[in-house]
């Protein structure tokens, strides 16, 4: 017989990029007592890893745990990009409701839509909290409008638009239920989400089934499976049998070694959990999101909703310039295949396919950001490789057409700037749909455009933009081909012979455009130092010295004045590099270079093409 646990809500904060999950989470932990009165708490203690903190992104689902007078509040802080979208479907399976946080100047932003259209269709509860009402230009007023038209737009049922406001702001660890009230603490956030969010339903005598919806990974346990149990108990030692809804054919006997819940931000071991109870399980290797544990004598999987597919892929490939094997700990093509396969543990949007080269991998996944994202992990952990232009995965329809991801851009922009995005947009096959005026005088445009066009489009943005413009982008659907880009006006300044870049050479290259190195560069032949002015791709000698006779002395050298180069990150880089070049990436350095370095057999090669 289906019963409540009363003791346990399981919840899950949801939002847009940057409106405060993380520091909400934060404060949570904080008042509930998590940590002692003299620890020290790093900020957005929830961001882990080194490029969460940089980026100030969530990148992994967390799970937390804090108890709230008697009851266990089970806390789950999802990413608010599109390119971890995979993360937040998942984990919405094991929690019974979600707390929406919208920031109280934005309002509901493109990612605010994509987070609460997936919990609305899982008919989860939602408590919405305003964030950030201490902004000096917070207008919570109009926020719940905006919020409330959201609802209707995504067509919530009347239940759900009856949800309860929660006026935070995370930094200042405050909260009220009334805008005319100032808050002094959290407490009425979590007498909400003990009040309004259903507490977990399971049978408790039945067989267990555990749903696991994500996947942790540790170089000594190996793989770790979180999930909910769904119903009976589960217990160390138990044998339970492995299942999933979309494999009928896998039926597999496993034990049960280890068994964790959360209490904090750390794992603590048990030896049985209930229903309704969010926990860990390792000692099994064959474990993937979506398989379901059940008792023996009672398999039944759990339905899971099928991952989205990638839409965007880009080949890895084993260094083999000049300069390979310098700087790298991890350059062959083992050590690469090995890494990528990992990440496969915990990274479900991700594939990894082996190409007929045993030196080459196809690697695709839900936007450049997801594959930036891997990349920079790898050069931090010591590989060297090299990575191809992004290119997207296009796929036939019934009728046997080509068809390729279409995805609609949100832009807010200075009107001043506008013009210039829709001509600049319009040329990568967008089409406009919307335009409005948004929040601070910004116009909001809205584009339908394939995902393509969107490659190498960001960094040309913010130049477009000074820096001013704010775009957001989500993933619509397979459309119909449309037809070819163009994507890099200019060409590519090539290093035409090996050695160290020279100011002499580099003070005669820097008339025909603009450098992306500076003076003792290490350079070899077919490496791009810089971005032509003109179209075509020009090749220049950069270790060239200035002869010198009686009259010619080396001082007057010291008076050439470079320009200071153009150094590109790993995002600038990727979407500068075109179809016929590499970015060859090292712990130390990016260079980007021809993927043909001997300039006759470039040329061959560009005839063929031609």
């Amino acid at each position: 017989m289906k019963q409540k646990r009363e003791d346990v809500r399981n919840v899950a904060i949801i939002a847009h990029v940057d409106h405060g999950k993380t520091t909400l989470v934060d404060e949570l932990l904080k008042q509930s007592g998590v940590f002692r009165a003299n620890q020290e708490v790093a900020e957005r203690v929830m961001d882990s890893n080194d490029i969460e903190k940089e980026r100030g992104i969530t990148i992994l689902s967390k799970n937390t745990a804090v108890v709230y007078k008697d009851t266990k509040i089970n806390i789950i802080d999802t990413p608010g990009h599109a390119d971890f979208g995979g993360e937040v479907e998942r984990v919405l399976k094991m929690v019974n409701g979600v707390v929406l946080v919208v920031d109280a100047f934005e309002g509901a932003m493109p990612q605010t839509k994509f987070v609460l259209r997936k919990a609305l269709e899982l008919k989860l509860p939602v408590i919405v909290c305003i964030n950030k009402i201490d902004r000096p230009e917070a207008r919570p007023n109009e926020v719940i409008d905006e919020v409330l038209e959201l609802f209707m737009d995504l067509e919530a049922s009347d239940e759900q638009l009856d949800c309860p406001f929660v006026f935070a702001s995370a930094k200042a660890g405050t909260s009220t239920l009334d805008l005319e009230q100032p808050g002094t603490d959290m407490v009425p956030l979590f007498e909400t989400i003990v009040d309004y969010i259903p507490a977990p339903i399971g049978d408790p005598d039945a067989g267990t089934q555990v749903l696991i919806s994500t996947i942790d990974y540790n170089e000594y346990v190996g793989r770790i499976g979180v999930g909910k149990v769904d119903n009976g108990s589960v217990k160390v030692n138990q044998e339970v049998v492995l299942v999933n809804a979309h494999e009928p054919e896998k039926q597999k006997k496993v034990k049960i070694s280890k068994l964790y819940e959360y209490d904090g931000l750390a794992k603590v071991e048990v030896t049985e959990a209930k229903i309704g109870s969010i926990v860990a399980i390792s000692g099994i290797a064959d474990l993937h999101i979506g398989d379901t544990l059940c008792a023996t004598d009672n398999i039944q999987p759990i339905m899971f909703q099928k991952i989205s597919e990638p839409t965007i892929a880009m080949t890895f490939v084993v260094n083999d310039s000049p300069l390979a094997g310098q700087e790298g700990k991890y350059v062959t093509s083992r050590h690469i295949r090995d890494r990528l396969f990992r990440e496969l543990n915990t990274d479900v949007s991700l594939r990894v396919e082996e190409t007929e080269s045993a030196d080459t991998f196809k690697v695709s996944g839900r936007g450049e950001l997801h594959l930036s994202v891997l990349i920079e992990n790898m050069r931090r952990e010591g590989y060297e490789f090299a990575v191809s232009k992004a290119e997207v995965l296009y796929r036939q329809d019934e009728n046997g057409k080509k068809t390729e991801p279409i995805e609609t851009v949100y832009i807010d922009v200075p009107e001043e700037f506008s013009g210039n995005v829709i001509e600049k947009l319009g040329q990568r096959k967008g089409e406009l749909r919307n335009m409005g005026l948004a929040n601070g005088g910004y116009t909001r445009l809205e584009f339908s455009i394939p995902s393509r066009g969107l490659i190498g489009y960001r960094g040309e943005f913010m130049t477009d933009t000074k820096g001013n413009g704010i775009m957001n982008t989500a993933f619509d659907s397979y459309g119909p081909y449309k037809g070819d880009i163009m994507y890099r006006k200019q060409g590519s300044l090539i290093a035409f012979e090996s050695g160290d870049a020279i100011t002499y050479g580099l003070y005669n290259a820097q008339e025909r455009g603009t450098l992306f190195i500076g003076a003792g560069t290490k350079v070899y032949s077919g490496m791009v130092i810089g971005q032509s002015a003109k179209p075509e791709d020009v090749e220049l000698n950069v270790c060239k010295k200035k002869q010198l006779t009686n009259t010619r002395t080396s001082s007057a050298d010291e008076a050439l004045r470079l320009s200071p180069p153009r150094v590109l990150s790993l995002e600038q880089a990727l979407d500068f590099i075109d179809v016929d070049e590499l970015l060859e990436v090292t712990p130390e350095n990016l260079r980007i270079r021809k993927k043909i370095l001997d300039p006759t057999l470039r040329k061959r090669a560009g005839y063929r093409k031609g």
